[in-house]
């Protein structure tokens, strides 16, 4: 009886501990605009889901889209977005009923070339996800390989001060189920229901001495082609079409990596060739004089569009999009 005693005394100890975990993370981890984007997903049905990296959260706008193949979309897109994290987030719609008729992925070459950060990086996409069975299946493929702060202390990457000080407002919106697009705006970029993120011009001056990354196909990390061949036999199983794209880049960036940049594009012009699946990068051949390439459509080296830039070049995604057979 002694021990029995002590055995309750014991899992007494860990649920309130468990709910005081809980009670933490609702009031310490914030709303994030992958919460919303999450939300939206497994929530809604949409004839094409853009994923991939933040060239395409900046890049890619679906209401500008809509508005020239009436296709309606959702930007899933952001960075620290790995091949992994789109598998189940494509594995999330098809449980929850809302598979696209069309995934359009955007492809980063700086994604493909490292390993997903170990981290609280893991849980921009896994914490907002519905419970569910991926949502188990995503822990056991990811999270067991973070540290225990992670899974216990899934706030300890943020500001706690600044967190406590918008607690009310945090609990305000989690409490109303508030998933729409109000308090993500800053001075440098506005958030959109649609997931796209506009970024506000910036003098190209304030960028100039930006070291450009160059990657080559030898640098390729295995498993994320590996990952992305399942997302492709995925789609194919459940009726979804399939099309990679890689964003423009400035003149500049193609100049300064541009041997490294030429040699993916054939790499992955082969791989896509030989999964029978359409690629189009918007820096080569045909698709180059489509799009914008001057540095002043650009908020960086790296690719990022201002909004009026990513909007034209949406209008010129969406025709292409239609045009593929």
């Amino acid at each position: 009886m002694h021990n029995f005693k002590k055995i309750l005394l014991a899992m007494g100890i860990v649920v309130v501990c468990f709910l005081i975990l809980m009670a933490a993370d609702f009031v310490l981890y914030p709303c994030t605009f992958m919460r919303s984007d999450i939300h939206a997903i497994s929530t809604t049905t949409y004839d094409d889901v853009f994923v991939g990296t933040s060239h395409g959260k900046m890049n890619i706008d679906p209401e500008t889209m809509e508005e020239v193949d009436g296709r309606t979309g959702h930007n899933l897109c952001v960075g620290g977005e790995y091949p992994v994290d789109i598998l189940y987030m494509l594995e999330l719609m098809i449980e929850t009923g809302h598979a696209p008729k069309r995934v359009v992925y955007e492809v980063s070459p700086g994604y493909f070339v490292r390993e997903k950060e170990v981290g609280n990086n893991y849980l921009l996409f896994y914490h907002e996800f519905p419970i569910s069975v991926t949502k188990f299946d995503y822990f056991r493929a990811t999270l067991l390989k973070c540290d225990f702060r992670t899974l216990l202390f899934p706030w300890y990457e943020y500001d706690i001060s600044y967190e406590l000080s918008h607690a009310q407002e945090t609990l305000a919106k989690k409490i109303a189920k508030d998933y729409s697009e109000e308090g993500f705006a800053t001075e440098k970029q506005k958030y959109y229901a649609s997931g796209f993120i506009e970024r506000y011009p910036v003098d190209p001056s304030s960028f100039e001495d930006d070291e450009v990354e160059e990657w080559f196909p030898e640098d390729i990390v295995e498993k994320n082609m590996q990952d992305l061949s399942d997302i492709i036999r995925l789609c194919k199983e459940n009726d979804i079409d399939f099309v990679a794209i890689t964003t423009p880049l400035p003149d500049q960036t193609l100049e300064e990596s541009g041997e490294g940049n030429e040699a993916l594009n054939n790499y992955y012009s082969d791989f896509f060739k030989d999964t029978q699946v359409p690629y189009i990068n918007f820096n080569y051949n045909e698709y180059y004089d489509m799009t914008e390439h001057e540095i002043e459509c650009y908020t960086d080296l790296d690719g990022h569009m201002n909004g009026d830039a990513a909007r034209d070049f949406s209008g010129v995604l969406a025709d292409v999009l239609q045009k593929l057979p």
